[in-house]
């Protein structure tokens, strides 16, 4: 038997614990994720709902129960609140064992799950258009109100120094090359990036830390093709992938929003010199975003705006940049040398982030 069909059958006995193995008619892997491998399970027809099976990524999440936990808590506080939402508006359920557990262990001891597939849905890479922006802000926007009376002590902290941006320099300080020797133009232009630019870092935990922001439930990973859409109104219907639901800065979240959904490239980009910052589309973003939850923005809030969006990309290509370094141990790989050009492409964005400051602190100002 080849490693495929191995993989195909192991595939289904996991997909069996789920529903009768009779019923899963096709599996694919489904998305581009950097970090969990997912796949759609389409049953028989008129044998059930197509749904998506996931092996969760037991080295970055090194307590999965609790990433469970958190997502059936914030799953039924946002079904609850979702119900009187005025549009359409879809939370991704977890499906349960035939034992009733939400995950599967397997022998080997991988972690399954399980969730609802949200059909006549879609997700995009990259967005150029101001109408899909301003979607993309209504979306975080939605997500971060509905929770908004959530405690967010109650939610566990399953990625300690997850979105801290000092830690992911520290972590960096301890693997950084010590010279220009042996390096690529690439891998050195990458350094002396780092090494100019290290004092955009601390400016949210020292905000946090004086007691101009506080810790909120946060998605902690909205980017733009974590957001689905409806195929047929084109409006954004919910938040996908919240393994990272967790206490946090909202400031992480927005910049990370504003930072995949303004560079028109995208994030596997090869032409990294031209990636660019679009100061149209962030200001779209933060309509929508604003539309929904400026009730519980502060002044604080609002000034830190254009430092949050220029740091998470710049903490982003500081953690692809590290993984390149330690030989890709945390994100997902196709070839030596992903992570490096993911890193410049974010370092870019940052650079341009920062060339357009005072344009965006004139949006944000409008803003207000």
């Amino acid at each position: 038997m080849t490693f495929q069909a191995q993989e195909t059958d192991q595939l289904h006995e996991v997909a069996s614990r789920f529903v009768p193995a009779a019923r899963a008619a096709g599996i694919r892997e489904f998305g581009n994720g950097n970090i969990n491998k997912t796949y759609l399970v389409t049953p028989e027809e008129g044998r059930g709902e197509p749904f998506l099976l996931q092996r969760i990524n037991t080295r970055v999440f090194r307590q999965p129960e609790l990433v469970m936990r958190n997502i059936g808590a914030v799953v039924r506080h946002m079904d609850a609140a979702a119900a009187s939402a005025e549009r359409r508006w879809e939370v991704p359920h977890v499906l349960h064992t035939r034992d009733g557990a939400d995950h599967w262990l397997g022998d080997d001891g991988s972690f399954w799950r399980a969730q609802r597939f949200i059909g006549g849905s879609r997700t995009f890479d990259a967005i150029s258009d101001p109408d899909r922006a301003r979607e993309v802000g209504f979306a975080l926007g939605t997500f971060h109100s509905l929770l908004s009376d959530f405690p967010a002590a109650e939610l566990a902290d399953t990625l300690p120094g997850f979105h801290v941006a000092p830690a992911y320099l520290a972590a960096y300080d301890r693997v950084a090359p010590a010279g220009s020797a042996g390096l690529s133009p690439e891998e050195d232009w990458c350094v002396r990036f780092v090494a100019e630019r290290r004092d955009w870092v601390p400016v949210l935990e020292d905000a946090l830390a004086r007691g101009l922001l506080r810790l909120r439930p946060i998605h902690g990973d909205p980017k733009v093709n974590n957001i689905l859409f409806d195929e047929a109104r084109g409006q954004a219907i919910g938040m996908v992938d919240l393994d990272t639901v967790k206490p946090g800065l909202a400031q992480y979240d927005i910049g990370d929003c504003l930072r995949s959904s303004c560079n028109p490239d995208g994030e596997e980009t090869d032409r990294w010199r031209e990636v660019r910052f679009d100061p149209v589309l962030g200001r779209a973003v933060l309509e929508g975003y604003l539309a929904v939850a400026r009730g519980f923005f502060d002044q604080a809030d609002f000034d830190l705006l254009p430092e949050s969006v220029r740091l998470i990309a710049f903490e982003l290509g500081l953690r692809f940049f590290t993984d390149h370094v330690q030989g890709d141990t945390y994100f997902k790989v196709a070839r030596r040398g992903q992570n490096l050009a993911r890193a410049l492409v974010q370092f870019r964005l940052a650079e341009s982030i920062h060339d357009s400051f005072d344009e965006l602190r004139r949006i944000v100002q409008a803003l207000r």
